[in-house]
């Protein structure tokens, strides 16, 4: 009878392509001009990014197509927003009396606080030039800066799995 030994190491391949967008676009006009230049169609997804961080909780707005013919699934996903904590602190002065949040930032991967989105393209194999993808992303009235993110430098993967 033969034992076979699996490596934890194993499982933690990375089988995607993250690409960094710098942007002053909303997310909903972001994803209609990468659907016009790419032969993808990102629509709105129910299921946002939802993420703990120490200040509280928040969700990232999430955009999401599945390419069939090649098994590829595409993500647009946001990397900043808002967080308001739940204990709402009371402001004290002489003219008002009422509740405010302190909100804080979030960032999906807090390593790569400058980026803005991030489009994460999983299942990737040779069908996928993301050079190809990066050129014509840079194409976009309104991005700044794109970029491939080397995948074994970010600390916060677990908060890629969606």
């Amino acid at each position: 009878m033969a034992v076979h030994k699996l490596s934890l190491d194993e499982f933690d391949e990375i089988d995607y392509n993250l690409i960094a967008i710098h942007t002053s676009l909303d997310d909903y006009r972001l994803a209609y001009f990468i659907n016009q230049k790419l032969p993808i169609n990102l629509a709105k997804s129910e299921d946002e990014v939802h993420i703990n961080v120490k200040e509280g909780e928040t969700m990232f707005s999430r955009f999401y197509f599945y390419d069939e013919e090649n098994t590829v699934s595409w993500n647009l996903v946001q990397n900043k927003n808002e967080v308001v904590p739940g204990n709402n602190f009371q402001a004290q002065d002489l003219f008002s009396n009422t509740e405010e949040g302190i909100s804080a930032k979030a960032y999906l991967l807090p390593e790569l606080k400058k980026a803005d989105y991030f489009l994460k393209i999983d299942n990737t194999d040779d069908s996928i030039d993301v050079n190809t993808i990066k050129t014509i992303l840079n194409t976009i009235d309104n991005i700044t800066a794109v970029y491939t993110v080397e995948t074994k430098q970010i600390k916060s993967k677990n908060n890629l799995i969606f």
